[in-house]
């Protein structure tokens, strides 16, 4: 069993009055895990991995808690077609701009205190669920709910602070997998809470009302147990003590993070084809139950319990898609972590088609939807094997903007193909939509042939002769910072990144620089 000290990493000097401390894995030059073990719980890495998804999963469980119990509240508030395709998509649109203010928002205080407000500021509007009378009041409490799926970008931006390149994809990927369960896990756990009030004598129209203080408790004590057992970075510390000792060297405007990144094409790309990965998956979240009880005549115990298979591969499927990265970079580097984004989101695209086309027969209808759940939630996992090269400096902005692309292509999914009548709307049925909706899928995952780097090349490019890391995240910071010495922290991630080359490039070099 590897055991790495914190002396090791960071030198005895800078803590010398600390009792040294070991880890049962080995850590890098920036003190992060080089291995991913989900059955510890050794602080700080492991910790904070356990506390981010759970975090993102009681997030995706409350999100789509309504969409659980659609059937019973349609009926309840007398909601039309459009009307609850449209609440749908104020669900996913809460999160856009809360994405992008999240990025910025951990990048400045840390991801800490990022998960806990987020769970402090919506917890009520999870508790005011229970409170809606019609369309408005119940379209108003799912987008304020939505905003707390900003969490995935605190869930991300953590995990990449705690864990090596070599196995940040891993990581993120399970960290996001297992949040994204909650999008499945609701699918049966909210009916057989609703159930349960039933069973003790509470009229239908009223106990689906009190299942909603289940999540909206939840959010609360998830909130207290982030504060009180996470930490923010590697070293042991928050944001602000490392700030106040130096440790953490940050610039006091906000512009140049931001700038640095929604400067970089690359993350308006991973923006739109995430759009096409995730999105797709919280459109599925959304309409899967209704679909199924509406489709083939499913009471709404057994819909949910099929629709939450959907969510729940989540479980495997999206932390495959980061290992399938991380192995094919270590041989094939960037390149190798492009070609497979596109590959597997594409076929997903193709099994989304399908999935339209057997909508007469369940049994199919269950197959081919558990097929196009692993390849929708793979390419997700992929993408993040991706989005924490593109910047250092702005890690959490470009994890913010990327996950944004993600609800946007949701709600803008959602809005042209499952949500109604409106004059500039198709009316289709979800079968029909999910077939233009795959079509769509595929089209719009081609934009990932025109990510280039300088030192790793493209899908269908190599890198530029002599370009290096250091020269690449060396552009974000202006002379002066260089000189004020904020730019170490990306000097070393520049030198671990270029495990990115792959195998192939590392051993051509290799003889050059021994000779």
């Amino acid at each position: 069993m590897a055991v790495t000290t914190v002396d090791a990493v960071v030198g005895k000097s800078e803590a010398p009055s600390k009792p040294m401390k070991y880890f049962p894995y080995e850590l890098d030059s920036e003190g992060k895990s080089k291995s991913v073990r989900p059955w510890t719980f050794t602080q700080p890495h492991m910790m904070a991995f356990h506390l981010s998804w759970f975090s993102f999963f009681v997030s995706f469980l409350a999100t789509f808690a309504p969409a659980a119990l659609l059937p019973i509240i349609r009926d309840d508030l007398s909601l039309t077609k459009s009307e609850l395709g449209n609440a749908g998509v104020a669900a996913v649109c809460g999160a856009i701009a809360a994405r992008l203010f999240m990025g910025a928002f951990v990048d400045t205080v840390g991801p800490r205190y990022g998960t806990a407000a987020t769970m402090l500021l919506t917890a009520p509007a999870v508790f005011c669920m229970s409170l809606v009378t019609d369309f408005s009041t119940f379209a108003v409490a799912r987008f304020f709910i939505g905003c707390s799926l900003c969490m995935f970008v605190c869930c991300q931006f953590w995990c990449g602070t705690m864990f090596n390149v070599r196995i940040v994809g891993t990581a993120n990927a399970i960290s996001a997998g297992w949040g994204n369960m909650g999008g499945g896990a609701c699918h049966f756990i909210m009916p057989l809470i609703y159930q349960g009030i039933r069973n003790t004598g509470v009229p239908g129209f009223q106990a689906w009302r009190w299942a909603f203080f289940v999540p909206g408790g939840i959010y609360i004590l998830n909130a207290l147990s982030t504060l009180l057992l996470g930490i923010d970075h590697p070293s042991g510390k928050d944001y602000r003590d490392l700030k106040k000792d130096g440790t953490l060297k940050t610039k006091g405007a906000l512009w140049p993070v931001l700038k640095c990144g929604l400067g970089n094409y690359r993350s308006w790309i991973l923006a739109l084809t995430y759009g096409y990965s995730f999105g797709v998956e919280l459109t599925i979240d959304n309409i899967i139950v209704e679909y199924l009880f509406d489709q083939f005549g499913l009471n709404l115990t057994v819909a949910g319990a099929l629709g939450a298979i959907f969510g729940l591969m989540n479980l495997f499927s999206r932390a495959s898609g980061g290992m399938i990265s991380d192995l094919v970079a270590k041989r094939f580097g960037m390149r190798g972590r492009l070609w497979a984004l596109w590959i597997i989101q594409t076929l997903g695209g193709v099994f989304c088609i399908v999935l339209g086309k057997v909508n007469h027969n369940l049994s199919a209808t269950i197959v081919v939807m558990i097929i196009f759940s692993i390849f929708c939630q793979q390419a997700c996992g992929l993408h993040f094997g991706v989005t924490p090269f593109i910047s250092r400096r702005a890690y959490g902005v470009v994890s913010g903007l990327v996950g944004a692309g993600g609800n946007a292509g949701a709600a803008i999914t959602q809005a042209i193909w499952f949500a109604g009548k409106a004059k500039w709307q198709l009316d289709l049925s979800k079968a029909d939509g999910m077939v233009y909706m795959g079509i769509q899928t595929i089209a719009l995952t081609l934009p990932l042939f025109f990510v280039y780097f300088p030192m790793w090349g493209s899908m269908l490019r190599g890198p530029r002769e002599g370009a290096q890391e250091e020269d690449y995240y060396m552009r974000e910071w202006s002379a002066e910072e260089v000189a004020e010495g904020l730019h170490h922290g990306s000097m070393k991630f520049a030198m671990e990144s270029k495990s990115q080359r792959g195998y192939r490039k590392a051993t051509e070099e290799q003889p050059a620089q021994q000779h």
